[in-house]
């Protein structure tokens, strides 16, 4: 033990600065770093003109639009879903749900390919959901539409989890102490609840947008691989190194790897400015 600012002090269990950061940069650089770096040396050698010039083809362009593109509005849709589910976990006790908290969890559990799977047997023309669609000429497998439902699905628990245990460290007091000056529900949810709840909003649509991003065994079934309608850029990716064009692929790995660094970098710089906002309000 010793003493500091007065007080008798416990030595921390936990190693010193010095070995935690040497291991945090060793596992870092094995696990993450090296693997990163040896992608984009590999795509080097094709050079900005060659990379660009991947990029541009008709095809990969889709394939990068469609990935993004859709989630995006999957992360985005799960903010509101992932908010709603959280609020209902939090605020009420009804029967069942324990069952529904375990099952928050399930496309955790599950693996991508048997999720990929159950997605398309149900919405699929002939399936139980796929086939009250399709009486109206709307079909949701095979299509960009599946591909959206099977992203916020695998997303969903991100935002969940990230947002419930912030919301309830929130005193539900206030929320009445609110209501007792007179404000509105609706005035007490953005005056009161939000805020509080923002850096955990941009946190959860972070990690549902980059599982999206990379997502491949839940959408590979659902999608239908149709070039230039329904083919993400990840199976994209093994379709080329299936012909055996390793360049080809590594180019468009990395534009996915660039594109999603701007994207996490963009996300995290709103998160500080939302604490800092957030720490001085």
């Amino acid at each position: 033990m010793r003493f500091g600012s007065g007080s008798l002090v416990s030595p921390s269990p936990l190693p010193g600065f010095g070995p935690a950061l040497g291991a945090t940069l060793l596992w870092l650089g094995l696990l993450v770093l090296i693997p990163l770096a040896a992608l984009v040396w590999k795509a080097s050698g094709l050079g900005l003109a060659g990379i660009w010039e991947i990029a541009s083809q008709p095809r990969v362009a889709a394939a990068l639009k469609l990935s993004f593109g859709l989630s995006l509005l999957a992360a985005a849709l799960n903010v509101v879903l992932g908010g709603i589910v959280a609020w209902v976990l939090t605020r009420y006790e009804f029967p069942g749900r324990r069952f529904l908290d375990a099952a928050v969890d399930l496309p955790f559990a599950l693996p991508t390919a048997v999720a990929g799977i159950a997605l398309t047997a149900l919405y699929a023309p002939n399936g139980w959901i796929g086939s009250l669609f399709d009486s109206f000429g709307i079909k949701i497998a095979f299509t960009p539409i599946g591909i959206f439902i099977a992203l916020v699905f695998i997303g969903l628990p991100f935002m969940v989890r990230s947002v419930e245990p912030v919301l309830a460290e929130i005193d539900p007091e206030i929320e009445e102490a609110s209501a007792t000056l007179g404000s509105s529900r609706l005035t007490t949810i953005v005056r009161v609840v939000l805020p509080p709840l923002v850096p955990a909003f941009i946190t959860g649509f972070a990690l549902a947008l980059a599982r999206a991003v990379g997502e491949y065994g839940s959408v590979v079934f659902i999608s239908g691989n149709i070039p230039f309608v329904s083919e993400i850029a990840p199976l994209l990716i093994v379709v080329r190194l299936a012909e055996f064009d390793d360049a080809g692929a590594t180019a468009v790995a990395t534009i996915m790897l660039t594109i999603s660094f701007c994207f996490l970098l963009v996300i995290n710089l709103v998160q500080s400015w939302s604490r800092r906002r957030l720490g001085h309000g």
